[in-house]
């Protein structure tokens, strides 16, 4: 797809975003000053709800395995043990994170949304992203909670990908039908991206009737072949988490179908997460075969998306290819993983550029690297929507084995380093 303008993006986003039967979403916008940081003027806050017309059992969660939690994830870890589940409050701006309270102003939170849903607080996630160390503004988010209830609706979830966006520059939606229902889920997330989840949050919904066990079971296969195969800044966050809800009303004859459904969904929404990166010209997708095993393969993949040489070549459009096949040897070098390279070959857009033990480059082929690069590439600079979804495609072929991976990855340009350094400001 190739979008010329925030418009055209949008009318393709509100296609692919009505909302599963069963499902209602909410936000509404408020104001608040810090305790931690004095500021001349109040500072915006989004409040998010996700709710089923009904409770369901059949509901999940994977989240961050940051060894400093926010307190949601310490509170939604808890919550997958309830029978029961009707959804989910989400808030912007504040992760809430080491605060003095952050546990009781989540838990506090969570009550209030729930009285005004109408169900037991065990039956609601609560989820937070922004800045780690404040302390959020409970009193003003409870102010917010009768109006963001009041404007619930049903049709689309456009609303809620735009809603929990923090340095996000356009929202996130990602669906497909199937057996009559449909699979719908948005993102938010474009720094501290790194795999085993990101700064990310992802709320996937659907009305196929899947069980609470085939829900469980299906979900880290799924995530492990998108959201955690992707990397923007190598920066694990504490507040990532991807729950998944089924109001259970679209019988479903085909669970492999679901799964293949679902990891289709998911993995063009990861995608959409490394193309959103701040700062992001390019998408790097790096496919690694021939390995010894897994592990090895998402070794070599993970290396290279995560190389500040290899990001900032790829930003500047230079085929420095060099720094690609460095990096490998540079990780399995240090993990004893071997590496032969005489049976490995290096491709870089479907061009050969090492096999046989040497580099297989021209002044021809230089060209026609940097040609593919610059095609690939998108305004370091958001524009509010992705000009395309090209990724500059490096396949590596280790020549070892039967194992492969897929990973994504983002470059690394100035505007990263702008947007990070000023982060606060």
């Amino acid at each position: 797809m190739t979008y010329q303008s925030v418009d055209e993006y949008l009318v393709d986003l509100e296609k692919r975003a009505t909302l599963p039967q069963g499902f209602r979403t909410a936000t509404v916008d408020l104001t608040f000053r810090p305790l931690e940081r004095p500021v001349p003027l109040p500072l915006p806050m989004r409040l998010n709800l996700l709710v089923l017309d009904e409770p369901t059992a059949a509901f999940t969660g994977v989240f961050t395995r940051n060894a400093f939690p926010g307190a949601p994830v310490v509170l939604g870890r808890e919550l997958l043990s309830e029978p029961l589940s009707r959804g989910v409050l989400i808030n912007n701006k504040i992760a809430n994170v080491g605060g003095p309270t952050a546990l009781e102003d989540a838990k506090a939170l969570q009550n209030a949304a729930s009285a005004l849903v109408g169900c037991p607080a065990g039956q609601l996630f609560v989820a937070s992203t922004g800045i780690i160390g404040w302390s959020l503004p409970v009193a003003d988010m409870k102010k917010a909670l009768p109006t963001l209830s009041e404007a619930l609706q049903s049709t689309s979830a456009l609303p809620l990908a735009k809603g929990i966006m923090t340095t996000d520059s356009f929202p996130k939606v990602r669906s497909k039908n199937l057996f009559g229902g449909r699979i719908v889920a948005v993102a938010k997330g474009a720094g501290m991206i790194e795999p085993n989840l990101a700064t990310m949050l992802v709320y996937i919904m659907t009305d196929l009737e899947v069980s609470r066990g085939a829900l469980r079971d299906l979900l880290p296969r799924v995530v492990a072949q998108s959201f955690n195969a992707i990397s923007i800044d190598s920066d694990q966050s504490t507040s990532d988490m991807v729950l998944a809800f089924s109001s259970q009303q679209v019988p479903c004859p085909d669970p492999s179908a679901f799964e293949k459904a679902l990891t289709e969904v998911c993995r063009d929404l990861a995608q959409d997460i490394v193309r959103n990166g701040e700062g992001t010209a390019h998408v790097i997708e790096v496919r690694v075969s021939g390995a010894l095993d897994e592990a090895s393969a998402r070794l070599a993949a993970k290396a290279v998306v995560n190389s500040p040489l290899v990001k900032t070549a790829v930003f500047g459009n230079d085929p420095n290819v060099g720094r690609i096949l460095a990096s490998v040897g540079d990780a399995f070098g240090n993990a004893g993983v071997p590496l032969n390279s005489k049976t490995l070959r290096l491709k870089i857009a479907g061009i050969t550029v090492f096999e046989a033990g040497a580099f297989r480059l021209t002044p021809e082929v230089e060209v026609q690297l940097s040609d593919a690069y610059l095609a690939a590439s998108q305004p370091e600079k958001k524009e509010g929507f992705p000009r395309h979804e090209e990724n500059v495609v490096l396949s590596l072929e280790l020549g070892q084995g039967m194992a492969g991976a897929v990973v994504w990855g983002s470059d690394l340009s100035y505007e990263y380093v702008r947007e990070n350094a000023d982060y606060r400001s």
